[in-house]
C-alpha cells in the first residue's frame, strides 16, 4: 500500500498496553499517568482481526510494543496466533527486557522472530533513577536469554539522555565487537514534559567510537530491520552500531509504518496528534472492508514529515510515549 506521498507502508507497530513495570522519566510524565480502562483496550481477538485484514493488503511486518508488552497476560499465545495467520514475515517486539529472561524460550517457540531491548546506561544507580524502579540485572538477564534462544538479530536501544556516560559507550562498543548485536543510539525526543535532558549527540558518540575502535565507522546494511537506523561497523567487529537521528536528520521520507494504540486508534505519525478510531468499527460489527478503508484514510492523512524540534513543537502532543510505543 502507498500513502499520499508514494511511500510503501507495510509495517504496523501495535501497542498492546499502556501499562509498564518501569517508569522511565523520558517516557512517562513526572506527575504520573492515567491508564486506560481494561474495556477500552483492544482484545487479542480484535487485534488478530486487524492483522488479518491488513495482511491481505500488504502489511507483512508487525512489531509489538507497549507500555511493556510482556506484562500483558496471554502474550505467548497471541504471538503464536499471529504466526498462524500466515502473512506476517517479520514479527518482532520492543521490550525493556526485565521479564524476558523467563519468557524468551516460549516466545521464540511461539514464533517471535527477534526483540529490541531498551537499556540506556550500565550504571545501576543511574539505571534505577531513569527507569524509576527497573533492575539492571533483570534486563541483562533478558539480553542473555534472547541471544541464547535466537531472538536475533538482537538490538539494544540506547536513548541519548544525560544518564549516558562514556563508560556506557565503551561497554556497548565492547559488546558490538564480540557479539552479533546491533546497538542503536537514539536521539532524545522532547515529547511533552520530561524529567531528563539530552546527553551526548550523535557526532560526539561517533567520535568516541572511532577513537576507541582505532578505525573509522564504515556504513553497512548488515542489520535486519524495518526502522530508520543507519548502521555502521568497526573493523573486525561481529556486531554493528546504529544511529536513529529523529532530531538532527529527519528520516520521514522513508517512513514505512503506521501505529495502532492499545485503545484502538490508528496514528499516521508518531509525532503528530491526528488519530483515526478503529475500535468503534471493530466493536460495531462493521465489515472487514470498512476496517480496511479506515486504514486507507490513515494512509491518506500521513504527513510528509514531523516538526519535532522546530520552535518547541512536541510540547503540544497529546499522547506520551508510553501510550504509543515509540
Amino acid at each position: 500500500m502507498k500513502d499520499g506521498y508514494g511511500r510503501t507502508i507495510d509495517y504496523l507497530r501495535i501497542s498492546l498496553t499502556d501499562r509498564c513495570n518501569f517508569r522511565c522519566r523520558y517516557c512517562m510524565p513526572p506527575e504520573g499517568v492515567t491508564l486506560s480502562r481494561h474495556q477500552d483496550i483492544l482484545s487479542y481477538e480484535e487485534l488478530l482481526r486487524v492483522i488479518t485484514i491488513l495482511g491481505e493488503h500488504g502489511v507483512n511486518k508487525i512489531r509489538l510494543t507497549g507500555g511493556e508488552p510482556l506484562i500483558r497476560k496471554g502474550i505467548v499465545g497471541f504471538v503464536r496466533n499471529i504466526k498462524k495467520i500466515g502473512t506476517i514475515t517479520d514479527l518482532s517486539m520492543t521490550t525493556n527486557g526485565s521479564l524476558l529472561g523467563d519468557m524468551a524460550q516460549e516466545l521464540k517457540a511461539a514464533g517471535l522472530d527477534r526483540v529490541n531491548i531498551s537499556i540506556d546506561t550500565l550504571d545501576e544507580g543511574r539505571f534505577s533513577d531513569i527507569t524509576g524502579q527497573g533492575k539492571l540485572t533483570e534486563v541483562l538477564a533478558g539480553i542473555e536469554s534472547a541471544l541464547k534462544v535466537g531472538l536475533t538479530p538482537l538490538k539494544l536501544n540506547v536513548v541519548m539522555t544525560e544518564v549516558l556516560s562514556e563508560a556506557d559507550i565503551l561497554y556497548f562498543i565492547d559488546k558490538v565487537q564480540k557479539l552479533p548485536i546491533a546497538v542503536r543510539f537514539i536521539e532524545y525526543m522532547p515529547v511533552g514534559p520530561s524529567g531528563v535532558k539530552p546527553g551526548y549527540d550523535t557526532l560526539a558518540i561517533k567520535e568516541i567510537i572511532n577513537t576507541v575502535g582505532r578505525g573509522m565507522l564504515e556504513p553497512t546494511t548488515a542489520a535486519t530491520g524495518n526502522g530508520p537506523a543507519r548502521y555502521y561497523r568497526l573493523p573486525g567487529a561481529v556486531g554493528v552500531v546504529g544511529f536513529i537521528t529523529a532530531m538532527s536528520d529527519h528520516f520521514c521520507q522513508s517512513c514505512n509504518r503506521m501505529r495502532l494504540t492499545a485503545d484502538g486508534k490508528l496514528k499516521p505519525c508518531l509525532l503528530a496528534n491526528h488519530e483515526i478510531d478503529i475500535r468503534t468499527a471493530l466493536r460495531g460489527g462493521e465489515r472487514d472492508q470498512v476496517i480496511y478503508e479506515l486504514f486507507l484514510q490513515a494512509l491518506e492523512q500521513k504527513p510528509i514529515g514531523h516538526r519535532l524540534g522546530d520552535h518547541g513543537a512536541g510540547a503540544d502532543l497529546t499522547r506520551a510515549m508510553f501510550q504509543v510505543g515509540g
